[in-house]
């Protein structure tokens, strides 16, 4: 069976799941078990699986991609007997393999990571692409965490637009609430998600085998422990399960956002009646479990909202709010969100106030200290090139993630320099008998713009700055995941993608 056959099938699917979900906010599905063990969707479960390098991690079991591969049965042989289990009701979800990974900029501060197996991670993929366009439907357009065609510069650039001027005037927005939930996806109650789920399905087979994979076991240090609330973190459905979880607080915030199938003039026209009548409003915006809530209103309501907020986790999620770690500030002050400074400030043309996004200092200071350790980490045996093709993709990454805040360029090219140095001293070391200009005659290219730019043959170090500073536009309420944009949408985002990817190349 060809890979275009299973992608088609699938895509097909996912369109009628996504517009049936879509058409009627009360369609219950029942019959949706046969679709997860249909050959063609394990097939192209497996292919999405493959393509990732996560593939080769094994779970508890020690089965990776490889081993599967070199089967006398191949993948298919493989499928089979998982399609076999399901169909049978034999299946049973092994438990997860726990590893801690450390959290960016909190040094000897651990995040939970469980591995399920190859198979289990399959079956999720294959459960994952039927129940997604369901829910799709049901998410809020504030929601913009672990959806398709989503991503944080989306949010981010939702929050900038809120604290534009208007044609009426500055932002009405004064105040922010930086929302934490303490270990939210740790204390994701299953009871409470079941039936949150139950709203939608009825098909019996797949309730039992969402909640098999939020009760299966986590294996730490040899002993398996039974968790009795959580989502694992790691597993491809979780993502998805903390968005259905999550969706009661969009709904708390619904009146003053625009709600799933409403356009959105109106939530415009809500926020206008409470302005009106001197009533406060809160527009929240979330990505999973990070979110902020711009007050339209004084401090003191803010205080009050907080104050609400955390009673309304309490009783609707079973969830506790950090006292210590919401904050509410003025966004003339800026607050952090998604690695961004984010900052109500005065335009350098216009001067009136606007939104702005700023590269927070502790994450300069953040990609010093860890490039620092990757050139530490390189002996002076090896190659420049190994060197440099160790730091490009941290590079690259870093660059194409932080090009939309305001000053970048500056911020990029003071980091330039800074690296251009700590490769410097590097290559000093490991050629100390050389005189410097020798050095530097060897490993740079006499090319203008390219002097100060190491080469090691094929091998040249990127250039932060090379990215310069773009603006993320803000696409508005309706954003194309792939189930609800029309053929033109489509052909656009790819053009828009093409030229991206091109200009990428064209700069390597």
């Amino acid at each position: 069976m060809s890979s275009a056959v299973n992608t088609s099938f699938v895509l097909d699917m996912q369109r009628k799941l996504y517009r049936w979900s879509n058409g009627d906010a009360d369609k219950v599905f029942a019959d949706l078990f046969n679709l997860v063990c249909d050959r063609r969707t394990l097939i192209y479960a497996w292919e999405r699986l493959a393509r990732n390098r996560g593939s080769q991690t094994p779970g508890t079991d020690g089965v990776t991609r490889r081993t599967v591969e070199m089967r006398s049965d191949g993948v298919m042989g493989f499928l089979d007997e998982i399609r076999e289990a399901l169909r049978n009701g034999n299946y049973r979800p092994e438990p997860v393999r726990q590893r801690l990974i450390p959290k960016p900029g909190k040094p000897g501060k651990f995040r939970p990571l469980g591995i399920p197996t190859l198979t289990d991670r399959l079956v999720q993929m294959a459960l994952k692409l039927i129940l997604e366009p369901i829910f799709e439907a049901d998410f809020y357009p504030t929601s913009y965490g672990f959806r398709k065609g989503r991503s944080t510069h989306d949010a981010l650039a939702k929050i900038q637009y809120c604290l534009q001027p208007t044609k009426h005037g500055p932002s009405v927005y004064g105040y922010v609430i930086e929302g934490d939930i303490k270990g939210c996806f740790d204390a994701i109650d299953h009871h409470v998600l079941m039936e949150r789920v139950r709203r939608r399905i009825s098909d019996r087979k797949i309730l039992r085998l969402v909640l098999a994979f939020l009760k299966a076991g986590v294996m730490i240090e040899g002993t398996i422990r039974h968790p009795v609330t959580g989502s694992p973190q790691g597993g491809i459905i979780s993502p998805m399960l903390s968005n259905i979880y999550l969706t009661v607080l969009d709904e708390r915030y619904g009146r003053w956002s625009t709600h799933p199938r409403e356009p959105a003039r109106n939530a415009t026209n809500r926020r206008f009646d409470d302005r009106k009548n001197g009533r406060p409003a809160f527009y929240m915006v979330r990505y999973a479990d990070d979110f902020v809530i711009l007050v339209e209103g004084t401090r003191e309501q803010a205080e009050a909202e907080k104050q609400a907020l955390a009673q309304f986790l309490k009783t609707e999620l079973r969830m506790e709010l950090s006292m210590e770690k919401t904050a509410i500030t003025s966004v003339e002050e800026g607050f952090n969100f998604l690695g961004y400074r984010v900052v109500q400030a005065k335009a350098i043309h216009t001067g009136r106030p606007v939104g702005k996004l700023i590269i927070p200092r502790s994450k300069l200071n953040d990609l010093r200290h860890k490039i620092k350790g990757m050139v530490k980490d390189i002996p002076t045996g090896y190659p420049l090139a190994t060197l440099i093709e160790t730091l490009n993709p941290v590079l690259l990454g870093w660059r194409n993630y932080y090009r939309y805040a305001v000053r970048a360029y500056q911020d990029f090219t003071s980091l330039d320099w800074w690296i251009r140095q700590r490769i410097e001293r590097w290559l000093k070391r490991k050629h100390h008998k050389t005189h410097w200009k020798q050095i530097r005659r060897r490993f740079t290219v006499n090319v203008q713009g390219e002097r100060y730019r190491w080469v090691d043959g094929r091998s040249k170090l990127r250039f932060l700055r090379e990215g310069g500073t773009r603006r993320y536009p803000h696409r508005g309420m309706r954003i194309p995941n792939g189930w609800n944009a029309s053929p033109g949408e489509w052909f656009q985002k790819g053009a828009d993608k093409f030229w991206e990817a091109f200009q990428t190349l064209a700069e390597t």
